[in-house]
């Protein structure tokens, strides 16, 4: 196996069957050469070349090699802790972002997450992940970023799942629940608690329906007996239920069945009632 291009000092590019590839490791083009030989004990990850890893190529060449190496560290560590492998993706949008961030902290430019609290909520172990991010890049180059960036890199690690949707996906329905939230928070005049259980178990019922809404997946049922109890005994809350429903049509052409209206009116009452 012959280097055909060195990309970096832990990386370079191959031709092997015919194709392109990619490969790392610590050190595995240190003062090598095009035509030098790679130990294969070094490698550590092959990438098959195609457009998204032209892309890559393109990373690992420009990139500080210390932000890929931290970059790829947090993914070794985010794969064993989920005890599965992320997409190849991962690769790029991480590297990329981990030195973008770095490089705003350098510059004195602190982005505000205002997705934060919900990520926390939704994304439990992506976020301690992320949390872990944050102190290897303190620990390894002595920058601090903010847990701020600890969200972000949680919804990096999120969407590279196996059975994740796109990051688009997930930051619009974490924007969506966060402006729900908001609506309870105005309807009742009042700011939820959000590290309390009940606010933790209506951020993920939000999750489980705008989800499901937003894919036209069918929501749980619930008997009129049952509905009607809810509606008369928890009319504040059943109204602020209404309330989200119109605001889910209004802004984004989503329809809450009255059933799942009734769930949330149980979540949003348990909010009221046990700010834990």
């Amino acid at each position: 196996m012959r280097i055909d291009k060195v990309l970096n000092n832990n990386a370079a590019l191959i031709k092997e069957d015919g194709r392109e590839k990619i490969v790392m490791g610590p050190g595995i083009a240190f003062q090598k050469r095009k035509n030098d030989l790679i130990q294969k004990h070094k490698i550590e990850k092959i990438f098959v070349v195609h457009d998204e890893n032209e892309k890559f190529k393109q990373v690992l060449e420009t990139l500080p090699e210390e932000h890929i190496e931290a970059a790829e560290d947090i993914i070794s560590h985010a794969e064993g802790e989920l005890a599965a492998p992320l997409s190849d993706h991962i690769h790029i949008a991480l590297a990329d972002h981990l030195s973008f961030a770095i490089e705003r902290i350098q510059n004195g430019l602190h982005v505000h997450n205002r997705l934060l609290h919900e990520i926390k909520a939704l994304y439990k172990k992506e976020y301690e992940i992320g949390l872990w991010a944050v102190e290897h890049v303190k620990q390894t180059l002595g920058i601090s970023l903010p847990d701020d960036e600890a969200g972000y890199i949680a919804l990096h690690i999120h969407t590279a799942k196996a059975d994740a949707k796109s990051m688009y996906s997930a930051m619009k329905h974490t924007t969506m629940i966060k402006e729900m939230i908001e609506k309870i928070e105005s309807f009742f005049e009042q700011k939820v608690d959000e590290d309390s259980i009940s606010y933790q178990r209506l951020v993920t019922h939000l999750r489980y329906a705008v989800s499901r809404l937003d894919s036209n997946e069918a929501l749980h049922s619930m008997d009129e007996e049952m509905l009607y109890f809810i509606q008369k005994k928890y009319p504040f809350a059943y109204r602020c239920a209404l309330e989200l429903a119109a605001f889910l049509k209004n802004e984004y052409d989503l329809e809450l069945p009255e059933s799942e209206a009734g769930y949330i009116t149980l979540h949003v009452q348990r909010l009221q009632k046990n700010p834990e």
